[in-house]
C-alpha cells in the first residue's frame, strides 16, 4: 500500500560458496526461492531462541554475481557439472556419489521485519552477525563473508526512500516473479510446460541473399514487440501429491509427512533501479490446499496504478 512504512533489514553482499544450483529436478541455475526464504526463516528461529522476538515477513533477493560450476568445451554441445574431488576409498577407487550442481554467489538480502522495537535492533544485528559467521548455511552453501547488516525504514511511494535502497542494491539484479507470462500464454491455449519453454527457447533462423551467402540469427519470444526481459525458470514451491500421514524414519516424528513435487514458473532478473516499489521485490510464503508456494504480491492499489504499471512494463521491455 502506498504510504506504508516498511522496516527493512538489509544484509549486503553475502558471499556463498558451493550453494545448491539444482533448483528443481529439471532446472539448474540460481537457487530456488524456497532456499532463500527457508534460510531467512531459519535465521528468525535462531533469533527467537535467543529471546529476540523478531518476525521476518518477506524476503527480497538481489544477485550481484553468480559462478555456476559447469564446463563446456569448444566442441561440446552440452555443459558438464564440475564435481568435487572426493577422497579415495580403501581400494584406491573413487567412492560412488551423485553429482551435485554447485554455484558460488554474491547476493544481498532485503528482509521485511516486525515485532521488534528500535532499542532491540542493535541486539538483533549483533546476533545476526554472530549467527551468519558461526552456524548458518544458505541454499546448502557456506557463508564466506558478508558486509555488516543494518536496518532502514522505507515508505512506499516515497521516491527518496526508494532511491536509498536502490543505491545500496546496485549493481545487481533482483529476482521478480513473472507467473503472469505463463498465465497469459495458458489463457491462449498453451499448457504449462509449453508456456514455460516458449519464453525460454532460443530460436535460430537463416537467410540466404542473392549471392548465396547465409546469415544466421537468434531470437527469443518478444512481449509487446520488444524482448521479454531476462526471463529464467525458477522453482517457487511444492505441490503435495499424497495425503498427510506418517512415514518411517522421517526427520520430524511429530509433523505429518507427505510426498511433493517441485513447482516451476518464470522469473525475471531486473536491476533494482527499475523497480517502483519495495513490495515489487519481496517474496512471501503462501499455502493453499495442496500448494506450498513462495509468491510475490504485485503492487497495485488502484486502476490508475494498474494502467501506469502496464505502461511502464511496455516502455521498459
Amino acid at each position: 500500500m502506498i504510504g506504508e512504512v516498511k522496516k527493512l533489514l538489509i544484509i549486503p553482499h553475502i558471499k556463498v560458496h558451493n550453494a545448491n544450483a539444482l533448483s528443481s529436478p529439471f532446472t539448474i541455475g540460481f537457487p530456488a526461492m524456497t532456499a532463500w526464504l527457508g534460510a531467512v526463516h531459519a535465521l528468525q528461529r535462531k533469533l527467537n531462541a535467543q529471546d529476540i522476538s523478531v518476525v521476518f515477513s518477506a524476503t527480497g533477493v538481489v544477485s550481484h554475481d553468480m559462478d555456476l560450476q559447469t564446463y563446456k568445451g569448444d566442441n561440446d554441445f552440452v555443459r558438464s557439472i564440475v564435481g568435487t574431488g572426493n577422497p579415495l576409498d580403501k581400494t584406491g577407487s573413487r567412492s560412488a556419489f551423485i553429482e551435485e550442481a554447485r554455484c558460488h554467489l554474491d547476493v544481498s538480502l532485503v528482509i521485511q521485519f516486525d515485532n521488534i522495537t528500535i532499542d532491540e535492533r542493535e541486539q538483533m544485528l549483533t546476533a545476526i552477525s554472530h549467527l551468519l559467521h558461526a552456524s548458518m548455511k544458505i541454499a546448502g552453501g557456506d557463508i564466506k563473508a558478508f558486509q555488516a547488516p543494518f536496518c532502514i525504514n522505507c515508505k512506499e511511494g516515497d521516491d527518496q526512500d526508494l532511491r536509498k535502497v536502490q543505491r545500496i542494491l546496485m549493481p545487481g539484479y533482483a529476482l521478480i516473479e513473472r507467473r503472469d507470462l505463463m498465465l497469459d500464454a495458458m489463457s491462449n491455449g498453451s499448457d504449462a510446460l509449453d508456456s514455460l519453454i516458449d519464453y525460454l527457447a532460443i530460436h535460430h533462423k537463416c537467410e540466404t541473399d542473392d549471392d548465396g551467402n547465409v546469415t544466421w540469427s537468434s531470437y527469443r519470444k518478444t512481449l509487446h514487440n520488444k524482448p521479454a526481459g531476462w526471463i529464467v525458470p525458477i522453482a517457487t514451491g511444492f505441490h503435495g501429491i499424497s495425503e498427510l500421514g506418517d512415514a518411517k524414519n522421517q526427520r520430524d516424528p511429530v509433523t505429518p509427512h507427505r510426498f511433493a513435487e517441485s513447482i516451476i514458473t518464470l522469473g525475471e532478473f531486473k536491476m533494482p533501479h527499475r523497480i517502483r516499489f519495495i513490495e515489487d521485490i519481496l517474496w512471501r510464503y503462501h499455502s493453499e490446499g495442496d500448494l506450498y508456494l513462495c509468491q510475490q504480491n504485485k503492487h497495485a492499489t488502484s486502476k490508475n496504478e494498474l494502467d501506469s504499471e502496464s505502461s511502464a512494463i511496455e516502455s521498459e521491455f
